[in-house]
């Protein structure tokens, strides 16, 4: 449909003067804002699967009884129940002085003293999110006054703005590429303006409606290409420098985020989808706006 770059009759033609192409520059700078915003998406959705994978099938009983001894004895059972219940994968029962320390902002030394009282915590770790309420039920079979808590209904609200930012990401690629489908039928309608004379001494000597469209496809796909490769080496660089700060900060959640080799590919690839959208735009314009007319 198009070539690598435009022949020399395509340049003189559309490209007089040999000036700075503006289509260029403005192709770099959505491509840039389209790479970021691409990153963004992908990124987040990445951390949104780490997070789903992580936490579906984890859950904490809390056992609440003023007899440590009798506490002690329930949460053992309870343990001893849920690692024999099918599809509990691991099952750590929490020793108080990691309880303490995680007290300690809020009760300072004080968490230390063993006549405070505090539960008997038991972390659980389920293959399968099905397998959830039949653990739910084993603990609650020996304590029915047990404190369960799943981990993904407490952390649902750092899921939901995970997924609202890779769907405000996804919106903001369809904007982008809706915009450069705009800038393209703006160029286009332009340049058979100012080349009105030229068209017109083409249509005599037999060119078709085709032939002359191939011509602004030719120029606006190289364009866009051109400044699209720039725009995305440049916002490529820009998150990878990004990744480089957040792998320095030793989150998680963070890590979770960062780009595999897929998406830097699909990142890759978007120069090359954009100048596709631009040559069917610049098709689509220059054909309507000669027939019209004719």
């Amino acid at each position: 449909m198009f070539g690598i770059g435009p022949a020399a009759p395509d340049r003189r033609l559309l490209d007089q003067g040999r000036r700075t192409h503006a289509m260029t520059w403005i192709m770099a700078i959505m491509l840039f804002l389209t790479v970021l915003s691409g990153a963004l998406g992908l990124g987040m959705w990445a951390a949104t699967t780490q997070l789903d994978r992580a936490l579906s099938g984890r859950l904490t009983v809390q056992i609440v009884e003023p007899d440590s001894a009798r506490r002690d004895a329930l949460s053992r059972q309870v343990a001893a129940t849920l690692r024999t219940t099918p599809g509990v994968h691991r099952v750590v029962e929490v020793d108080r002085a990691h309880l303490a320390e995680l007290m300690k902002p809020w009760l300072g030394d004080a968490g230390l003293d063993p006549d405070l009282p505090m539960p008997a915590m038991i972390d659980v770790d389920i293959r399968g999110a099905a397998n959830v309420a039949a653990a739910e039920r084993a603990a609650r079979a020996i304590v029915p006054a047990a404190r369960i808590d799943r981990h993904a209904r407490w952390l649902s609200p750092v899921r939901l703005f995970l997924s609202t930012l890779t769907w405000l990401a996804a919106g903001l690629v369809l904007l982008m590429a809706t915009a450069t489908g705009g800038v393209v039928l703006l160029a286009a309608r332009s340049g058979l303006d100012t080349h009105r004379d030229t068209i017109d001494v083409l249509h005599m000597l037999g060119s078709t409606d085709l032939q002359i469209a191939r011509l602004f496809q030719r120029r606006i796909a190289f364009d866009t290409l051109l400044g699209g490769a720039i725009g995305t080496i440049m916002g490529m660089g820009v998150i990878a420098f990004l990744q480089s700060r957040f792998a320095l900060l030793g989150s998680e959640p963070m890590s979770g985020a960062a780009l595999n080799p897929r998406d830097w590919a699909l990142l890759a690839l978007l120069p090359v989808g954009f100048a596709l959208l631009a040559t069917l735009a610049a098709r689509i314009a220059v054909l309507r706006t000669l027939r019209a007319r004719l």
